[in-house]
């Protein structure tokens, strides 16, 4: 089973919100969960705001195997860019 870690969309229309999610590949897009590691709010005024994730559980997960998709890639390296 290939391990995704990918957004799963939540909200309103017009009103997005999104989980930060460990999902197998193969599902669909907002299809069950393996688990929910953060959120991703791209409305939030903030940075600190718009992504947070639960970084001990992210580290696992990539130790075990899953792959970030491009964007969640994206989120974790300007999240760990802005800790420093």
């Amino acid at each position: 089973m290939a391990v995704r870690i990918r957004l799963q969309r939540l909200g309103k229309p017009k009103r997005p919100y999104y989980r930060v999610a460990v999902m197998d590949q193969r599902s669909k897009r907002d299809g069950r969960a393996l688990e929910v590691l953060g959120q991703y709010d791209p409305m939030a005024v903030e940075y600190s705001d718009k992504f947070k994730v639960n970084a001990e559980r992210l580290s696992y997960w990539l130790s075990q195997g899953a792959k970030p998709s491009d964007t969640v890639a994206d989120f974790i390296k300007k999240s760990s860019s802005n800790d420093k």
